[in-house]
C-alpha cells in the first residue's frame, strides 16, 4: 500500500479512517465508501493537487482503496480487525436529518503509521472518537500546520449508538490545530454559544487560526478577525452524504493558494455541486469557478 519511508511530497496528506457505510434512504439501501480521507482526498485531486492518505481497514475491504488510487492519491493503508462504517438513516421528508449508527471501528493510529511524507497541510479527518490522541496530533504539528476536523474527536460509540460528547482534552489539542472543521451542532457542543460569529470567536481563541465552520444553508469562515460566508444553493440533496468531507478538503485545497474569503466562496460552491450527485465530487475547477462567478455578478 506504499512504501512507508517514500520521503515524496505532497500538497495534503490526510489522516482517518477509510469507511464502509450503510446509506439508508425510503428508496433504496446501499453499502458505500465514505469518510474523509475518500471524499476529501479524490475533491482534491480534481483541484489538480497531490494527495496522500493515511488509513486503517479491514484487509478484506483493501479493494474499495482502488478508486482512490485510480484518482492519483497515494495510499498507505494498515490492516486493522474491522472497517469502520457508520450506518446512516435519512428521514425522507428532510435529507438533512438523520439518525446514525455504528458498523464498526478500526482502531487508533500511531506515531509509526505516519509516512515519511512532507505535506502542505496535515489534514485530520477522523469519522469517530478515538482514532487520533493528543500525542499523535503533537507530532503531527511539529511537521507542519494542522487541519482537524472535530467530529472524530466528539463522537463516540456507546452501545449501538454513536453519541456526541465534548472533548475533554480540547484546549490543549486546539493549540496544535490551524485550520479547524465544526458544523453548527458541534460548534455550538464546545462552546455552549448558538450563535455561530460568537462560537467561531472562541474556538479561535483556544489556537486555530482559521475555523471552518459547515451548516445546512452554507460555509462559514472565521480568519484573522474576519468572518466570511457563502451559501449551498444545490438543487437538490441526492449527494448530502459527504457534503462536510467535501467542503473542508475543498477549502484547505483552495486555501493553499488563495485568501480565507476566496476559498470560502470556492468550496461553497464545490459542495453545492457535489450536493446533486451521490458519491465524490468528481467535477471541474472551471464549473466551480463558473458557479462562483454567476453568484457574483447575481450580487453585484
Amino acid at each position: 500500500m506504499g512504501s512507508m519511508d517514500s520521503g515524496s511530497n505532497v500538497d495534503i496528506l490526510m489522516l482517518g479512517h477509510f469507511a464502509k457505510d450503510r446509506l439508508v434512504y425510503a428508496d433504496r439501501d446501499e453499502i458505500s465508501s465514505g469518510g474523509g480521507v475518500y471524499y476529501g482526498s479524490i475533491a482534491l485531486r480534481r483541484l489538480g493537487l497531490r494527495v496522500a492518505i493515511v488509513t486503517r481497514l479491514h484487509q478484506d475491504d483493501f479493494a474499495r482503496l482502488d478508486r482512490v488510487k485510480r484518482e492519483g492519491v497515494q495510499v498507505f493503508a494498515k490492516p486493522a480487525p474491522q472497517t469502520s462504517g457508520i450506518a446512516n438513516f435519512y428521514d425522507p421528508t428532510d435529507l438533512d436529518k438523520r439518525v446514525c449508527k455504528p458498523l464498526g471501528f478500526a482502531g487508533p493510529f500511531h506515531t509509526a503509521d505516519i509516512p515519511n511524507v512532507a505535506a502542505g497541510i496535515y489534514a485530520i479527518v477522523p469519522i469517530i472518537a478515538g482514532e487520533v490522541d493528543l500525542s499523535l496530533l503533537q507530532a503531527l504539528a511539529l511537521r507542519g500546520p494542522v487541519a482537524l476536523d472535530v467530529q472524530g474527536f466528539v463522537r463516540f460509540v456507546e452501545g449501538d449508538d454513536l453519541v456526541s460528547r465534548p472533548w475533554p482534552q480540547m484546549a490543549e489539542g486546539l493549540a496544535y490545530v490551524t485550520f479547524l472543521k465544526v458544523d453548527g451542532v458541534e460548534a455550538e457542543l464546545l462552546t455552549g454559544e448558538t450563535d455561530f460569529a460568537r462560537a467561531v470567536r472562541r474556538l479561535s481563541d483556544l489556537g486555530p487560526r482559521e475555523i471552518v465552520l459547515t451548516q445546512s444553508s452554507g460555509l462559514t469562515v472565521f480568519s484573522d478577525g474576519q468572518i466570511h460566508q457563502a451559501p449551498f444553493t444545490p438543487r437538490s440533496l441526492a449527494g448530502r452524504t459527504g457534503r462536510g468531507d467535501t467542503c473542508f478538503a475543498t477549502y484547505l485545497g483552495r486555501r493553499l493558494n488563495a485568501s480565507p474569503a476566496e476559498a470560502c466562496q470556492f468550496a461553497a460552491a464545490v459542495t453545492t455541486l457535489k450536493l446533486e450527485i451521490p458519491g465524490p465530487w468528481c467535477g471541474t475547477v472551471a464549473e466551480a469557478e463558473a458557479l462562483m462567478a454567476s453568484r457574483e455578478t447575481r450580487t453585484s
